[in-house]
Parts: structure tokens; C-alpha cells; sequence
């Protein structure tokens, strides 16, 4: 890879690796294991293996490592590790780094699966969590302490899209050596400027973006080669969390256009916001590229972008929020986001169901509240039929 390419060149020929035909699409490798020609050469290779020279699928495969090298080649980093899924890459990222005994700070609102690991899994052995607001740096000061193992936030909040100042964070963590963990899915590959703004180990669900078509599951954790391949590689490999080869090309031809879909979505995710802005049946707007958000000028400085994903607050709480949804004839309902296609999400009773309603309550997300992922249909359908729909269900 030429150190001049800019980041869409990178998205489509980093980590190519051709095999004896020369094929321009990248070859899916299918298979479990590698033959050795000698005994000696298998003793060898599992002693220590070269960049190109592989064991077991569930340690690498040729097809996995050109993701990996391309996707840490368009992020900054020196390495990644492909996972079999975006909670796979959230668990491997922090297991793999903590014991009894160490202490995690972690921003509260979080996705509901991310909150579970931290709430129950971390804890049930040993470690200690800090839950503070992340948008308020004060909290992160007083929660850290001079033995603070590491930080762990999102980077912009699902569901509610509070944006957390990803450099001031890092700061303060450093100080005291603690490890900036960063799920970064809602600022996407895109817009990411993560590995600049000091963050340590950067967590996708390729699922979303990346794939960003709804065929396949996978997430990928990045960051320096020892962490990647001395601390998480390790630790993946003997617990099984890594992606299927047929996954890892799904996700290689989705980073050929990821650019295009996402600033694409962008765009439209900003008509959207603008259009809704002073609806009746809404009680807020929630965009973070919108000049309504609080943390705007935040967000152009972090991202220079909004991202893919609203958030509707309808006044009328879950009943006009199920009749808006169900109104929907473009927008689909699911659970998913960064997807082609548009999807609206009602976090409270699906994503973040589990949570008690205080809980919900101080994270806003409100009965009325509505996670909207914007597609690829054309702007303008989407508005009509978003519009129509909360006319309706005021």
C-alpha cells in the first residue's frame, strides 16, 4: 500500500492479497486448516508464524487478515483482529485486558449488551466498575483513579446520541496510564478520527456500517500490534470469537463503497433532521450534525459529520411512537442500524428493554423515543414518509 493513497483508494486495495490466478476480486479461503510440507515445517510454523503463514481458521485465515489489514489500514492503526460478531469484538476488547481487581470507567449510556458486560460480566469476576455521564468531564476526573485500568465509552450514545469529547476523555485517562477503549459505531469508519483524538483500542460492529447491507454478523477490534496480537489475539483465539472467512469478504466488499453509503447517508440523515425540525407530534429532533444539538460544535470538531442515526421523541410516549412506527410504509422496523435500508428502532422496549424504567429515565430514553437509521431510498421519500406518519400518530 503506497503511504500517499487516500482513504477510498485504501478502502478498496489495502491488505489484497492474490493468489497464483491473479484474481481481481479477493478469493474467499474456505477451509478449516493448512497442510504443511513436513513435520518439521508444522513444528516450526506453530512455534512462530510469519505474516503470510497460517495454522487454524479460528486463528487466522488469508481472507480474514486482508479485512483486517484493510480496515486498520483505512482506521490508522497498526493492526486489527476480526470478530465473529460486534459483541464479540466489545467483550474481547475488555476481557482480554482486565482481572480481579482492576477498575474500569465506563460512560452509562450504552448500548443494552455493552451495559450487561460491564454490569454483569466484568464484575462477576472481580473487576470494578465506575458508571459516570460521559458527557461530563468533571465525572471522568473524580471517577478515575491513579489505579484505573481503563475507560471504555461510545463515542456518540446509542440511543440517544449524547456525544462524548473522545480527546478530553483520553486525556484525562492517560494521565493516570489507563487504556481508552472506544466503541465507535454510531461515528463510523467514515467520519472516525479516533487513533488523532488519542483513543488507544477502537471497537466496530462491522455489522452495521461496514457490511452496512444486512447480510452478515462481525465486528473487528483495533488498535497497536501488541495489543492486537500480545493481549486480544491470544485471547480470541482460545475462546473462539473470531470471523468466518465467508464473513471477512462480505466485510472486504462492503469497505469498497463504505464511503460512498455512508457520507451518502449522512447527507440525508441531515435533510431528515432539518425537515423534522418544529414537528407537532415531536417533542425533540435529536441529530447530532444538526445545529439543534447541544454538542454540535463538538460533533464538527470530532467528526465533521453527523452520522447515519436520529433520535424522534414523540410527545404522545409509546402509543403515538407504536402508531408512528406502524405507519411507516419505506422506513422498515427492526433493531439493527447503518444498514441500506432505513430502519426505526423504539429502544425501550427492544435494544434497551432490560433496563428499569429509572434507569431509562436518566438516560432519556423516553417511551416516546425512536431510533431512526438512515438508508440509501431517496431523500426526498423519506421525508414524505416519515412526515406523513408522524401526522398521524400525534
Amino acid at each position: 500500500m503506497s503511504e500517499t493513497w487516500k482513504r477510498r483508494t485504501r478502502m478498496v486495495h489495502s491488505g489484497t492479497r492474490r493468489s497464483q490466478y491473479n484474481e481481481v476480486s479477493e478469493s474467499i479461503f474456505l477451509t478449516q486448516g493448512f497442510v504443511y510440507d513436513t513435520a518439521e515445517a508444522a513444528e516450526e510454523r506453530f512455534i512462530k508464524a510469519g505474516r503470510d503463514e497460517f495454522i487454524y481458521a479460528r486463528y487466522g485465515n488469508p481472507t480474514v487478515a486482508m479485512f483486517e489489514d484493510r480496515i486498520a489500514a483505512l482506521e490508522g492503526t497498526e493492526d486489527a483482529f476480526a470478530t465473529a460478531s460486534g459483541m464479540a469484538a466489545v467483550s474481547g476488547a475488555l476481557t482480554s485486558c482486565l482481572r480481579a481487581g482492576d477498575h474500569v470507567v465506563s460512560a452509562r449510556a450504552l448500548f443494552g449488551s455493552c451495559l450487561y458486560v460491564l454490569e454483569e460480566v466484568l464484575t462477576r469476576f472481580g473487576v470494578e466498575v465506575t458508571f459516570v455521564d460521559g458527557t461530563d468531564l468533571a465525572q471522568w476526573q473524580a471517577a478515575i483513579r491513579p489505579a484505573t485500568k481503563a475507560v471504555f465509552f461510545e463515542s456518540i450514545a446509542n440511543p440517544t446520541l449524547e456525544v462524548i469529547d473522545v480527546a478530553a476523555v483520553a486525556k484525562i485517562a492517560h494521565a493516570v496510564g489507563a487504556l481508552v477503549i472506544v466503541d465507535n459505531v454510531f461515528a463510523t469508519p467514515v467520519f472516525s478520527n479516533a487513533v488523532e483524538q488519542g483513543v488507544d483500542v477502537i471497537v466496530y460492529s462491522a455489522t452495521k456500517h461496514i457490511d452496512g447491507q444486512g447480510r452478515a454478523l462481525g465486528g473487528v477490534v483495533l488498535g497497536t500490534r501488541d495489543f492486537i496480537r500480545g493481549t486480544l489475539e491470544p485471547y480470541m483465539k482460545h475462546t473462539g470469537g473470531s470471523m468466518s472467512p465467508f464473513t471477512a469478504w462480505i466485510m472486504l466488499k462492503g469497505l469498497e463503497t463504505i464511503d460512498l453509503r455512508v457520507r451518502a447517508q449522512a447527507d440525508t440523515a441531515l435533510a431528515i433532521a432539518e425537515a423534522l425540525q418544529g414537528h407537532d407530534a415531536l417533542a425533540r429532533a435529536i441529530y447530532p450534525g444538526h445545529p439543534s444539538h447541544a454538542q454540535h460544535d463538538l460533533v464538527q470538531r470530532e467528526m465533521g459529520k453527523g452520522g447515519t442515526v436520529l433520535a424522534l421523541d414523540l410527545k404522545g410516549g409509546q402509543e403515538a411512537a407504536f402508531r408512528f412506527l406502524n405507519a411507516l410504509e419505506i422506513v422498515v422496523i427492526s433493531n439493527n442500524l447503518g444498514d441500506a435500508k432505513s430502519i426505526a428502532t423504539h429502544p425501550a422496549t427492544t435494544t434497551h428493554q432490560r433496563l428499569p424504567a429509572a434507569q431509562k429515565a436518566s438516560l432519556g430514553i423516553t417511551p416516546g423515543l425512536v431510533r431512526l437509521s438512515v438508508g440509501l431510498e431517496d431523500c426526498d421519500d423519506l421525508i414524505a414518509d416519515i412526515t406523513r406518519a408522524l401526522d398521524g400518530a400525534g
